[in-house]
């Protein structure tokens, strides 16, 4: 589709295409040159098309341009701000969906690669992939609300073999003031980033590899923030003096003691759990408490996960379940960023090819959560996980 085709029909779109018309109109000012803003909107166009491939010769392609030389430069050597586009994604997203009760979502994911040259690759663990894997991490921030869900901000995950190797850094450009920082710490510097922002939110939650993290917790804690956090079947809990392991704790509990309740909807219908929580009085905060929550499944009792908890005195058991279950959502965002915006197809080397393709990824992943939420009815007290794909199909932006 040429250009005068591409503007005709973004004309007629509206107001899809005048929501998109005014996001790239936010970013403007992180680009310094407006060639390189009009590259950087053919790519944001290009991730919510359906390409096949979301790099640079395939969105070339899909721009309508000869070559990807363009793209590639607008990856690697263009003059713009990547971490304002990250803050311009945080705001839009807070503008469009932010609620005071939303929920910051940790997690990582794998992107496998072939090779060394990649920066931070290595053979790691990729839950990805549910094994070891030469490839990638990174670490996002998810933010959910009762209207939908979408990412806010992104580390890339750089092992000590990289930040102890300068010349191996120098050659994929990482830069000299980048040092070696664990998830958990990259998990810690883009909460603060959203704290700092006054991002509206209310709790957060993560899997067990941050949730197990007791700097984490605190850091959580102190900004004012609560957390239903899972941990593992042998996570320490301080009971006054005492020391107790979580799964002692929950193994006391009576049968009488859980609860069915849904944890949200999933790909194959509600989530439908028992639960159980035991109870504590903060001991320095009055109006807190915390506790050892649990989830149990209904066809194998014995198949259980734990979470810790810091919450409100007296908070429902219903609201625990909520965000416990809202930890999902971060899951369903890596698939369909995956799926529909090309998260994982790029195919960079360096830090700052792989930050920008990325930005601009979350980017058109959060304005397709918009637009869906504003063209769904959404259902009080529910996330809205509508289907991008069926939302771009119906309303034609396979073509913007």
């Amino acid at each position: 589709m040429n250009s005068t085709t591409h503007s005709s029909y973004l004309d007629s779109l509206h107001p899809a295409a005048q929501h998109l018309e005014n996001l790239t109109r936010q970013i403007a000012p992180r680009f310094f040159r407006v060639e390189i803003k009009q590259r950087a909107t053919e790519y944001l166009k290009a991730l919510i098309a359906p390409v096949e491939r979301k790099n640079s010769w395939q969105i070339a392609e899909s721009a309508g341009a000869s070559d990807p030389v363009g793209f590639q430069h607008l990856l690697h050597r263009a003059r713009w701000n990547a971490d304002g586009v990250r803050d311009d994604l945080r705001q839009y997203v807070v503008n469009n969906l932010g609620r005071p009760d939303g929920v910051l979502v940790l997690d990582e994911t794998g992107f496998i690669k072939k090779g060394d040259k990649s920066a931070g690759v290595q053979r790691q663990y990729s839950g990805t992939a549910g094994r070891v894997e030469n490839c990638q991490v990174g670490v996002f921030l998810v933010y959910a609300s009762p209207i939908g869900a979408t990412f806010i901000d992104q580390e890339l995950y750089l092992p000590k073999r990289w930040s102890e190797n300068r010349d191996r850094c120098r050659t994929a450009s990482i830069p000299e003031t980048v040092a070696f920082a664990t998830k958990l710490q990259l998990a810690r510097q883009m909460l603060k980033r959203a704290i700092d922002a006054k991002v509206p939110a209310e709790w957060v939650t993560a899997d067990a590899l941050y949730g197990g993290d007791h700097h984490l917790r605190q850091f959580i804690q102190s900004q004012g923030l609560h957390y239903v956090l899972a941990v593992s079947k042998d996570q320490s809990f301080w009971i006054g003096k005492q020391v107790h392991r979580v799964d002692a704790l929950v193994s006391r509990q009576l049968n009488e003691d859980w609860q069915t309740l849904r944890a949200g909807a999933g790909s194959k219908g509600q989530r439908l759990y028992q639960w159980s929580y035991c109870r504590f009085q903060h001991p320095e905060r009055p109006d807190l408490e915390r506790g050892v929550f649990a989830r149990r499944s209904l066809q194998d009792p014995s198949d259980l996960a734990y979470y810790l908890v810091s919450a409100p005195m007296n908070t429902p058991l219903e609201q625990l379940v909520h965000v416990a279950g809202v930890r999902w959502t971060i899951e369903t965002c890596f698939h369909s960023a995956k799926a529909e915006v090309g998260l994982d197809h790029y195919e960079v080397r360096s830090w700052h090819g792989w930050y920008r393709h990325i930005t601009l990824c979350l980017l058109a992943h959060a304005f397709l959560t918009v637009m869906t939420t504003l063209e769904s009815e959404v259902k009080k007290g529910e996330l809205n996980t509508g289907s991008l794909f069926e939302f771009k199909r119906k309303r034609g932006l396979y073509y913007l």
